[in-house]
């Protein structure tokens, strides 16, 4: 028995987590940048949009590495090329981020309290909108329940 081909039901999904993940972004970069300057100026205004764009990158390569990963995979979720590029994916953007905070330590242009809740604001936020998307998707899983047959009779008279 083959899994089932999760690409068309999945799809729709990730490119919802992705239009959600824009506006929080937006959200992010508004309300991070503002707060930021108001509470440490001009380095507290780069420190909130740099924490909006880091938090809606690191989201979107994560449901762009599933979608990707199911059209590689053919659809087949059990496959290790799904694994391998989910999972290479997630490596990548840990290196990334540290990358980024050796490079911006003792940066004076920038508040690093206000970047560091800027990115837990869309760590968090992200996490929200993954599981609204995943809970109010309709997703087959191609299982047959208990005393049910796969496919109907043609005699079966049953209402």
């Amino acid at each position: 028995m083959t899994a089932p081909n999760a690409l068309d039901h999945v799809r729709p999904v990730f490119r919802r987590i992705l239009v959600w993940a824009g506006l929080l972004a937006v959200g992010l970069a508004v309300v991070g940048g503002v707060v930021g300057l108001l509470v440490a100026g001009t380095p507290g205004l780069a420190g909130g949009l740099l924490g909006a764009v880091l938090s809606v990158v690191f989201l979107g390569l994560t449901a762009l590495s599933v979608l990707v990963a199911l059209r590689v995979s053919k659809g087949q979720m059990i496959s290790g090329a799904f694994f391998g590029i989910v999972m290479g994916t997630w490596l990548l953007k840990f290196v990334l981020f540290i990358v980024v905070l050796v490079l911006l330590r003792g940066s004076d242009w920038i508040d690093f309290p206000t970047l560091a809740v800027v990115i837990i604001v869309g760590v968090v936020g992200s996490l929200v909108i993954d599981v609204v998307a995943v809970a109010k998707a309709r997703v087959p899983i191609g299982v047959a329940l208990p005393g049910s047959s796969p496919e109907p009779e043609k005699n079966d008279t049953r209402d």
